[in-house]
């Protein structure tokens, strides 16, 4: 979770969000602000334009995290504002409801547009409102009242100061004005990247391939028990470093993804599986236990689907150790990975079938990890775990393994 402070129709609003929170499910979920809309959930429509710091936005492509520090208007803010009073009285003079799903955000963004122009043809009012989008095509009445207010604009606008940039909603391709953001609307714009997962085929490397040893699955108490290991080029403390940090193991770890940092020793986040025609994504939390002096980190987990109703419960355990054969200095990494899954999803928790991906995840993940301790500045792309090309791998290393039962046999 992370903590914004922004000033909302003039009252200060403290908050904690998950990075990903879009400013329009904040605006509705936590504030109850539901006068702004949602609709195509692209920055489209334009039934979610707030205005931010005086320049009217897409608020459910803007993270709420990325308006700390800043000032929100929505709809309800506007009671006061001689200019929207006159445009509310013209939206119902010229019949330019309809359903309303689109009015908040056409008023505001018409609101935005007389203060900034004036003179316009209708052919200009549509091409500047083009941004948004009716679904009742009630654009004649639309275009009509903005047209009737914007004569009256000089009457109008004297209590509202005309923004310096335009973040949007953007105008039609005919326009022949050239929006120039403002230092303050390329910081809104720029987009928070949250903490995902490294992909094992994109992620640089300059070393060769990592083997990994993957154990025989075991069963203890109920849990499904792998264990796995891998050596990876690089000193102890460099490796420590590296997986010390959940946000920088996560990085590295395929589907995975946090919401953030940790906090008090819990962490938040979720893991995206695709095996095949399989596909789910667990939603969950865990603890973190660090222990320094062993060069050891466990990692209890709980979470759930919601697309199959499977859960899952478990621990990650690893250590690392200076590996004695490698004369290069390597590190020993050892991982016991133990997990219960229960529901739809459980059917592909067969040993057979597990101890294949979780070597194909392990060098995937080993993979990574070099490539971060090699270069930390390595471009690691967003990448979901497995898919067909896992799939196909895994197939394919049967199908080599039975080739080569049979090669044997026939010698």
């Amino acid at each position: 979770m992370t903590g914004i402070e922004l000033k909302v129709n003039g009252k200060t609003v403290r908050a904690d969000v998950t990075p990903r929170t879009h400013l329009a499910d904040f605006l509705r979920e936590h504030l109850l602000l539901t006068g702004t809309h949602i609709g195509c959930e692209h920055g489209i429509c334009g039934a979610c334009t707030v205005s931010i710091n005086g320049e009217i936005a897409r608020s459910c492509i803007t993270y709420a995290v990325a308006c700390d520090g800043a000032e929100v208007r929505t709809i309800e803010s506007f009671d006061d504002d001689p200019l929207m009073a006159r445009l509310r009285t013209a939206f119902s003079a010229e019949h330019a409801l309809q359903c309303g799903y689109c009015t908040p955000g056409m008023l505001i963004a018409a609101h935005d547009l007389v203060r900034r122009k004036g003179g316009l043809s209708r052919a200009g009012i549509r091409t500047e409102m083009s941004g948004n989008l009716c679904r009742c095509t009630g654009y004649v009445g639309i275009v009509s009242a903005i047209e009737t207010v914007m004569a009256e604009r000089n009457g109008l606008v004297a209590n509202s100061a005309p923004a310096s940039s335009w973040l949007g909603p953007a105008p039609g391709p005919q326009t022949t004005d050239r929006v120039t953001p403002t230092a303050s609307a390329r910081k809104l714009a720029q987009p928070i990247a949250p903490v995902r997962a490294a992909s094992p085929r994109k992620a640089r490397t300059a070393g060769g391939p990592i083997r990994v040893e993957v154990g025989a699955i075991e069963q203890r108490d109920g849990a499904t028990v792998v264990t796995q290991s891998f050596t990876l080029p690089h000193p102890l403390s460099a490796v420590w470093t590296l997986m010390a940090d959940p946000v920088a193991m996560a990085r590295c770890m395929p589907g995975a993804s946090l919401d953030g940092p940790p906090e008090d020793g819990r962490i938040k986040g979720r893991l995206e599986v695709k095996i095949g025609p399989i596909s789910a994504g667990f939603v969950g939390e865990g603890t973190l236990r660090t222990f320094d002096a062993e060069h050891r980190q466990v990692i209890d987990v709980v979470g759930g689907d919601r697309r199959s109703g499977s859960r899952v419960s478990g621990s990650v355990d690893y250590r690392l150790a200076s590996d004695r054969a490698d004369l290069s200095g390597g590190t020993r990494v050892d991982v016991v990975m133990s997990y219960v899954l229960a529901g739809p999803l459980a059917q592909i928790g067969r040993s057979d079938m597990v101890r294949d991906v979780v070597r194909r995840i392990g060098e995937a993940f080993a993979q990574n990890l070099d490539a971060q301790l090699r270069d930390p500045a390595a471009d690691m792309p967003v990448a979901k775990l497995g898919g067909m090309s896992l799939m196909l791998q895994v197939l394919l290393d049967r199908v080599r393994a039975m080739l080569g039962r049979l090669s044997g046999r026939r010698r």
